[in-house]
């Protein structure tokens, strides 16, 4: 699948000596886990909401910071939905309020919501009774077993919410339209994976409709999979946008949905991202700085970061998290004290957390937003932001006679597309101050 490995000396201000390994790979290995930025204008304001989430080792303050922000926007006066993916009651507890199924009203302009990713796909089996009742004997702690799935149920749940996929099966207007959707997840490491299961998906799309197309069962299974897949992504409407299209077109209609909705996390104005830090715990700072890099190998853009604030807090150890998060935005949120519940009225609008309003409410186009890749024509060059990550863990492969790069780095894969000006083979490579710069021949 590759060709021999080709090592290219790599300049680095700590190791000069030190050698990147490109590899070539020859057409069509994992070319379509690339997502395209050109789709993003198509995506409709009147369809979408703006998803906010959370990244942070555990125990950082992810939970106070997203009820936090979600406070600050239903304040400021934005319809905003707090969706729970845990059997934590920390929630509960901080909005004094019973969490459900669907939608509960906690206070003007904020509801919150506990998420089942299964729930949606049980509802559609039982109309269409496609699995005779053996879904609905599944919980969603069991769909780990099955690599993925999760993830992408997880993303259909919170595309009825924010409606990242567009128009595709979307028969009527939501009934619940949020202005922001805030969502916490079970760990970061499973919101890295839903960020880049739009990008996933459609490498698994292309390799499902191979085996739907050429050959018999899938002939055979492939339409009832679908009006599966079509019920469960818009289940409450009259008819369904598949019906009376033929296989290709609905093959064609879900590949464009998945573009869509991987373009969404690249995109600040539709998906707001933060790194949630504990000033005071070093393994906490570099799991943010870690995290940081891995979301943008999954596809998305960091707008800021927080750092809970504690009685203990110290202004050195706040100096040093902004310099080694800089130049991402860096603000505290107010420590909330225990033992009674919180006054958010009297929180949102103290002094301690003017910093982080400010921060929920910058511009999703602001300059303190870093692009994840550079090109340079002039000197034919490609620039990647790569925080939180060793060269030794960076890996290059080229292939599509040079028009792609394929980067892998930790777990993650990103796929490049090289303006035309820049196509060609790599000539070398460096890593310094959190950057790869790839230079081209």
């Amino acid at each position: 699948m590759a060709s021999s490995p080709l090592l290219l000396p790599l300049a680095s201000s700590r190791n000069p000596n030190s050698e990147f390994t490109v590899r070539r790979r020859r057409h069509g290995a994992l070319a379509t886990t690339a997502s395209s930025s050109s789709s993003s204008s198509s995506l409709s304001d009147d369809h979408s909401s703006k998803l906010v989430t959370f990244l942070g080792k555990g125990g950082s303050g992810k939970t106070t910071s997203a009820i936090f922000a979600a406070q600050h926007y239903a304040m400021a006066g934005l319809n905003t939905c707090l969706v729970i993916h845990s059997q934590d009651p920390t929630a509960e507890y901080l909005l004094n309020c019973k969490i459900g199924t669907s939608p509960v009203i906690c206070n003007n302009n904020l509801s919150a919501m506990l998420l089942e990713p299964l729930h949606l796909l049980k509802k559609a089996d039982a109309e269409l009774n496609i699995t005779q009742g053996v879904l609905e004997g599944v919980v969603g702690e069991e769909l780990g077993v099955l690599p993925g799935m999760d993830s992408v149920f997880t993303l259909l749940a919170l595309e009825r919410l924010v409606g990242f996929l567009g128009n595709v099966g979307r028969r009527n207007p939501r009934k619940d339209k949020y202005d922001i959707v805030i969502y916490d997840g079970i760990s970061t490491e499973e919101m890295l994976r839903i960020i880049g299961v739009t990008s996933r998906a459609r490498l698994y799309l292309k390799y499902l409709r191979n085996v739907a197309e050429r050959t018999d069962i899938g002939r055979l299974a492939g339409p009832s999979l679908l009006r599966l897949v079509d019920e469960a992504m818009s289940l409450t409407g009259r008819g369904s946008n598949l019906n009376g299209k033929m296989s290709s077109e609905i093959w064609d209609i879900l590949e464009h949905a998945l573009e869509r909705g991987s373009s969404a996390f690249g995109e600040p104005r539709k998906f707001g991202c933060y790194l949630v830090v504990d000033p005071n715990n070093p393994a906490s700072v570099s799991s943010a700085l870690r995290y940081w890099g891995c979301a943008i190998q999954a596809g998305a853009q960091v707008s800021g970061a927080f750092g809970t604030a504690s009685p203990h807090s110290q202004v050195e150890s706040v100096e040093i998290v902004k310099k080694n998060l800089s130049p991402l935005p860096f603000a505290l949120c107010p420590y909330l004290p225990t033992g009674s519940l919180p006054d958010w009225n009297a929180i949102i609008s103290s002094n301690p957390s003017e910093g982080a309003r400010d921060l929920l409410s910058a511009p999703a186009s602001s300059s303190n937003i870093m692009e994840p890749v550079k090109f340079d024509s002039s000197k034919k060059s490609v620039t990647l932001l790569m925080p939180g990550f060793d060269k030794s863990e960076i890996k290059l492969y080229q292939y599509r006679g040079g028009s792609e790069l394929l980067v892998e780095a930790g777990d993650q894969r990103r796929v490049i597309h090289l303006p035309p000006g820049i196509q060609g083979k790599v000539g070398g490579a460096k890593f310094a101050d959190r950057k790869l710069v790839i230079t081209m021949r």
